[in-house]
C-alpha cells in the first residue's frame, strides 16, 4: 500500500504539468490568430500589385510593337546598303590586289593568300551573276597569275630549303636505334618550321582552290633527289673514312656542335674479321700452318675494300629505312591523304632502285667469285642478307600502300642472295672434296695445309651467320642432300619458311659434309709424301688443327647437333697418326732390341762374329738416329702441347731401349775403339729427340 505522503506529492506534480500544458496551448492559439491576420494582409497587397501590373502592360505593349517595326525597317536598310557595298567591292578587287599578285608571295604569304581569296570570291560572283562581264576576265587572269606564282613559290621553297641529310646525322640516327631504344626518336628536320608551314599552306590552297596536282610531282622530284643524294653521301663517307682512318664513324655527340665532332665508332656488322682474328689467336697458340697448295683463294688475303663496301651497303639499307620513314612523315603534312601513297612510291623509287641495283651487283660479284673459287668474296653476301632479313619487317611497314612492284623488290633481292649463298656453300663443299693433290704445293714440313685453314676459317665465319646460312640451305630444299628428316611442323603453309631448329640441323649436316670432304682430301694428299712418317705428321697436324679449331670457335657444338661422336673420332684419328709416326723409329730401335743379339757369359771372350754383330748394332742405331733426327728436325708440329707429348713419348721409348742396350754391351770388349761405336750417351739421345720438329734448333 502506497503511503499518503507519496500520493500527495504525485498529485501535486501532475497538477503542475497540467497547468504548464494549458499555458502552452494558450500561446499556440494566440500565434495562430496573429498568423491568420498577416496572411489576410499579404493577400490584399498582392491583389493590389497585380492590378497595377495589368495597367502597365496595357500601356507599354503598343509602344514596343512600334519600336520593333522601326528596328526592322532600319535593319533592312542597312542590309541593302551592305549588299550594295559588297557587290561594288567585287569591281574593285582586281585593282586592289593586282600589285600584291604582281609582287608575288615571297615573305608575305598570309597577305598573298588573303588577296587570292578575294579574287576567288570575285570570280565566283561574276560567274554566277555576270558571266559576260569584262570584270570576270580580269579577275580570272589575275587568279591564274596568282596560282602560277604560288606554284613557283612552292617549287622555290622546296628547292632552296631541301637539304641533303649529312652522313653524320644519318649515322647518329642509325646508331641511336641501339643506344637510345628507350627514348622517343626525334624526327629529322628536313625543312625549317616556318618554311614547312608555308609549304603546307600553299599545298592546301593549291588542292582546295587551285585544282592543281602538278605541285605533287614537283615535291616528289625534289625530295627524291635529296633522299638519293643523302644515301649516296653516306656511302661516299664510308669510302673516305676508310681510306683515311680505316674506321667509318659517327661524329655527332649530344650537346656538341655538329661542326666540331667527336669520333664515335659505328657498330660494324659481322664480316670475316672475326674469323680472321680467331685464326690469328690460333696461330699464337701454335695451331697455324704454313702455306700449302690449294685452288681455294686464301681468306686471309681478302681485300679490305670488300668489308668497307659491305659495311657501307648495310648502313645505306638502314639509312634508307630511316630516311624513308622520315620522308613519309613530312609528306603526310604536305600532300593530300588520297595522294600520299602514290607520291611516296614515286619519291623513294630512285633511292630504292639504287640500293637494289647495288645489291644485285653484289650478287653478281659473288657469282663471279664462286667461279673463281674466291669464297672470301662470297662471304660479303652473308652479313648483307642477314641485315636485309632483319630489316625486312621495317621495310614492309615503310612500303605499305606502295605498288606491288615496289614491295617485291626487297624479297626478290633476298631470294637472289639466298640462292647465290646456297650455291656458294655447295660449291665450297665440292671444292674441298675435289681440291687437287699437287706435290709441289704440299708443305714440305708436314704442317697444316692451306686447304684446311681455309676450310676451317670459312666454317668459323658461318658461326656468325648460322640462321642465315641455314636458311640459305633450307631455301633450296637441300634436306635430302644431308639426309635430314623434315617434320611437317617445321615448315610453314607455304613450304618455303623453315624452323630455326631445322635450319640449324641442316647447317650442322653441311658442316659435317665439309669436314668429311676435307678429311678425305687430306687423306688423299698425304699419299703424296713418300715417307709414311711425314704423311702421318701431316695428317696429325691437320686433324689436330681441325679439332682445336672446332673447340676454340664453338663449331664443335654445332657439329654435335648431327654428329655426336665427332670429337672422339678426331681424337682417335690423331692418336692413330701418332702411332703411325712412332713406327718410323722401329728401324732405329730394332737394332738394339734383345732379339737376335749374341748371348754370352761374363768373362768369356767374344768371338769375331759376335763382336761384328755388336758393332753393326751400334752402327745401325747411330746411323738411324742421326738420319731420323736430321730429317725430322725439319718437320713441324706447330701445336706445342702435341709436339712435347710426341717428343716425350719417343724419348721414353728410345732412351729405355738404348739404355738397356748400352748397359748390357757398353762395357763389353767388342772393339779396340769403343768411342767409334758408343757415340752417344742416353741423355744425349734424349737431347737429340728433344730437338725434333724444331727448325730453329
Amino acid at each position: 500500500m502506497i503511503p499518503p505522503q507519496e500520493t500527495s506529492a504525485r498529485r501535486r506534480e501532475i497538477e503542475d504539468k497540467l497547468k504548464q500544458e494549458e499555458e502552452t496551448l494558450s500561446f499556440i492559439r494566440d500565434s495562430l490568430e496573429k498568423s491568420d491576420q498577416l496572411t489576410k494582409n499579404m493577400v490584399s497587397i498582392l491583389s493590389s500589385f497585380e492590378s497595377r501590373l495589368m495597367k502597365l502592360e496595357n500601356s507599354i505593349i503598343p509602344v514596343h510593337k512600334q519600336t520593333e517595326n522601326l528596328q526592322r525597317l532600319q535593319e533592312n536598310v542597312e542590309k541593302t546598303l551592305s549588299c550594295l557595298d559588297h557587290v561594288i567591292s567585287y569591281y574593285h578587287v582586281a585593282s586592289d590586289t593586282e600589285r600584291i599578285i604582281r609582287e608575288g608571295p615571297t615573305g608575305r604569304l598570309e597577305e598573298y593568300l588573303g588577296s587570292m581569296a578575294k579574287i576567288q570570291k570575285a570570280v565566283e560572283y561574276f560567274q554566277d551573276n555576270s558571266p559576260d562581264s569584262p570584270e570576270l576576265n580580269k579577275v580570272k587572269l589575275l587568279f591564274e597569275r596568282g596560282k602560277e606564282s604560288l606554284e613557283s613559290e612552292f617549287r622555290s621553297l622546296m628547292t632552296r630549303h631541301s637539304k641533303v641529310v649529312s652522313p653524320v646525322l644519318i649515322l647518329d640516327l642509325i646508331s641511336g636505334e641501339d643506344e637510345l631504344e628507350f627514348q622517343e626518336e626525334a624526327p629529322l628536320e628536313h625543312l625549317p618550321e616556318s618554311v614547312l608551314q608555308d609549304v603546307i599552306r600553299i599545298s592546301r590552297w593549291l588542292v582546295e582552290y587551285g585544282r592543281n596536282q602538278d605541285f605533287m610531282n614537283v615535291y616528289y622530284q625534289i625530295r627524291s633527289s635529296q633522299l638519293d643524294r643523302s644515301i649516296k653521301g653516306l656511302k661516299e663517307h664510308f669510302r673516305k673514312s676508310s681510306s683515311s682512318s680505316g674506321v667509318p664513324y659517327s661524329p655527332a655527340v649530344p650537346n656538341k656542335r655538329k661542326d666540331t665532332p667527336t669520333k664515335k665508332p659505328v657498330k660494324r656488322p659481322g664480316t670475316i674479321r672475326k674469323a680472321q682474328n680467331l685464326l690469328k689467336q690460333y696461330s699464337q697458340h701454335g695451331l697455324d700452318g704454313k702455306k700449302g697448295g690449294s685452288n681455294l683463294i686464301p681468306l686471309e688475303g681478302r681485300d679490305d675494300m670488300l668489308d668497307v663496301e659491305t659495311d657501307a651497303y648495310i648502313h645505306c639499307v638502314s639509312a634508307f629505312v630511316r630516311l624513308a620513314q622520315s620522308e613519309y612523315q613530312l609528306l603526310t603534312d604536305i600532300i593530300p591523304e588520297h595522294h600520299q601513297k602514290k607520291t611516296f612510291d614515286s619519291l623513294i623509287q630512285d633511292a630504292l632502285d639504287g640500293l637494289m641495283l647495288e645489291g644485285e651487283n653484289i650478287v653478281s660479284a659473288a657469282r663471279k667469285a664462286i667461279i673463281r673459287h674466291d669464297y672470301s668474296a662470297v662471304l660479303t653476301v652473308f652479313p648483307i642478307l642477314r641485315h636485309l632479313k632483319q630489316t625486312k619487317p621495317e621495310f614492309d611497314q615503310v612500303l605499305q600502300g606502295t605498288a606491288a612492284s615496289t614491295k617485291n623488290k626487297l624479297p626478290s633481292l633476298i631470294t637472289s642472295m639466298e640462292t647465290t649463298g646456297a650455291k656458294a656453300l655447295e660449291d665450297f663443299a665440292d671444292n674441298i672434296k675435289n681440291d687437287p693433290d699437287k706435290e709441289y704445293n704440299m708443305p714440305k714440313d708436314g704442317t697444316v695445309h692451306e686447304l684446311t685453314s681455309n676450310a676451317i676459317l670459312f666454317l668459323q665465319q658461318l658461326l656468325d651467320f648460322q640462321e642465315t646460312a641455314g636458311a640459305m640451305l633450307a631455301s633450296q630444299v637441300l634436306g635430302d642432300t644431308y639426309n635430314i628428316p623434315l617434320d611437317p611442323r617445321e615448315t610453314s603453309s607455304s613450304a618455303t619458311s623453315y624452323s630455326s631448329e631445322f635450319s640449324k640441323r641442316l647447317l650442322s649436316a653441311y658442316i659435317c659434309k665439309v669436314l668429311g670432304n676435307l678429311q678425305l682430301n687430306l687423306l688423299s694428299k698425304s699419299k703424296v709424301y713418300e715417307d709414311p712418317a711425314l704423311s702421318a705428321v701431316f695428317l696429325h697436324n691437320n686433324y689436330n688443327y681441325i679439332l682445336k679449331s672446332l673447340e676454340k670457335s664453338e663449331l664443335i657444338q654445332l657439329v654435335a647437333v648431327t654428329q655426336k661422336t665427332a670429337e672422339r673420332s678426331y681424337r682417335e684419328h690423331i692418336e692413330q697418326q701418332v702411332q703411325t709416326y712412332q713406327r718410323s723409329w722401329l728401324k732405329v730401335t730394332d737394332y738394339i732390341t734383345e732379339r737376335n743379339l749374341p748371348v754370352f757369359q761374363p768373362g768369356v771372350k767374344l768371338r769375331d762374329k759376335e763382336r761384328q754383330m755388336i758393332k753393326e748394332r751400334f752402327k745401325g742405331f747411330n746411323d738411324g738416329l742421326e738420319e731420323l733426327c736430321k730429317i725430322q728436325k725439319a718437320w713441324a708440329i706447330p701445336d706445342t702441347e702435341q709436339r712435347d707429348k710426341i717428343r716425350q713419348a719417343q724419348k721414353t721409348i728410345v732412351k729405355e731401349t738404348y739404355g738397356a742396350f748400352l748397359h748390357r754391351y757398353g762395357s763389353v770388349p767388342f772393339t779396340k775403339n769403343p768411342e767409334k761405336y758408343i757415340k752417344y750417351g742416353v741423355d744425349q739421345v734424349g737431347d737429340m729427340i728433344e730437338r725434333l720438329f724444331d727448325t730453329s734448333a
